[in-house]
């Protein structure tokens, strides 16, 4: 039999993208990508690079000059944030609550830097004052932390690190790769010197680009290195002179993923970001009212420390994870994602993000679960779920979403 009698064609599913990434992306973001590709030399695509770093800028909030999307998934941020800024033996403070935060730690670790781990249960968020006592004394480069822990659904509050950097005289390096356009965030207003993210979460573009952003501060760090970053790839001094103003040949970048987030940076704006930030929290709500009233708790107890776009819930007592997620994905076409490392089987984490968050989708995933849930012998009220989460919505005014399911 050949080749071409064994593969057919290419026909993905068209799921309800519920993950913590990626999300659902809109269909002006696929229109966009349809559009013929250019070289990455080419004049007219040198002049589109600025619109994107011009959007980039505003979702970020800032008025960085260093503001752009690397080639790479938001891990490839996650080793351009920690690379640049660190030589090897330099100290940092990383808070570790979670899978992605220690990404961050065991980055730094492989440069070999010395990373003072200031360590909280997943769950919780870490206390700046144990980052400050920490650093005393020491001669800190970096404080990193991660703004939205995706493992699991935790925001970190970063209101107080700009000061407690500033005390150890240290720059400050921010996760917000699931945050970015769904939770307040504000680069220039809270002093972060490296801010990076992910295309596919909230942004609602396809997954492979890192959008960073670096302040004077942390271009001068970076530009006193006493040797150059181990990584030539993610050298952020080699990157930007192909974003910046020379547009110098470094790689051969993602032509249709840049069309992508440019258009996923246009949706962004048109619905404006205190909009966008409201129907994420609006919808989350809703979410949480549904799951509470099916009997189902919370994992990050504290309201308040609740990650928006990112809901973790503990798995009931005698419900098998692995089960509930395979009939959602083959009954309903609803894909959710299970646990990490120590909370692998302990907990679901539904993501509402970008596209994905929409009132549609909160109350045919909520119906979808307790049917589920039924199915395998876990006592809830029928119909609860839906009627708490439209009582959420009836005590709120939910804002449109153009191009939405229906």
């Amino acid at each position: 039999m050949s080749v071409e009698e064994n593969v057919g064609e290419l026909l993905p599913p068209d799921r309800l993208m519920l993950t913590p990434g990626p999300s659902c992306v809109d269909p002006r973001i696929y229109r966009a990508m349809a559009a013929p590709i250019v070289g990455h030399m080419d004049p007219w695509f040198i002049k589109m690079m600025d619109d994107v770093q011009v959007l980039l800028r505003r979702v970020f909030q800032t008025q960085n000059h260093l503001t752009f999307p690397i080639s790479a998934s938001g891990s490839g941020g996650i080793e351009a944030a920690v690379m640049n800024p660190l030589d090897a033996g330099d100290e940092c403070i990383v808070c570790v609550n979670g899978a992605f935060s220690e990404r961050m730690a065991i980055i730094a670790e492989r440069i070999p830097a010395n990373v003072i781990r200031v360590e909280v249960p997943y769950g919780r968020t870490v206390d700046p004052a144990e980052v400050l006592r920490a650093g005393k004394g020491r001669k800190i480069k970096f404080v990193g932390l991660a703004h939205g822990e995706t493992s699991s659904g935790v925001v970190q509050p970063l209101a107080d690190y700009r000061r407690v950097a500033d005390e150890l005289g240290a720059l400050l390096v921010v996760d917000a790769v699931a945050s970015l356009a769904g939770v307040p965030l504000d680069v220039d207003g809270e002093g972060i010197d490296i801010c990076f993210s992910g295309s596919q979460k909230a942004l609602s573009a396809p997954p492979g680009m890192a959008p960073i952003t670096v302040s004077k501060r942390a271009e001068e760090a970076i530009g006193s290195r006493r040797e150059p970053v181990r990584s030539w790839y993610f050298d952020l001094t080699t990157a930007m002179n192909y974003w910046g103003k020379d547009r110098l040949y470094h790689h051969t970048p993602p032509i249709t993923l840049i069309y992508a987030m440019r258009e996923a940076l246009r949706a962004v704006l048109e619905e404006g970001l205190k909009a966008r930030w409201e129907r994420h929290r609006m919808n989350q709500q809703a979410l949480v009212r549904g799951l509470e009233a099916m009997g189902l708790e919370l994992f990050v107890s504290n309201p308040a420390d609740r990650l928006v776009t990112v809901t973790a819930v503990n798995i009931p007592p005698g419900i098998e994870d692995a089960a509930v997620r395979k009939q959602l994905l083959d009954e309903f076409n609803i894909e959710i994602a299970g646990g990490l490392g120590p909370l692998k089987g302990k907990i679901w984490r539904i993501g509402l993000m970008g596209y994905s968050c929409q009132k549609t989708n909160v109350l045919i995933f909520l119906a979808a679960l307790e049917k589920t849930l039924s199915d395998l012998r876990f006592r809830l009220p029928a119909g609860a779920a839906t009627a708490a989460a439209l009582q959420s919505y009836q005590q709120t005014s939910q804002p449109a979403l153009a191009g939405s399911r229906k």
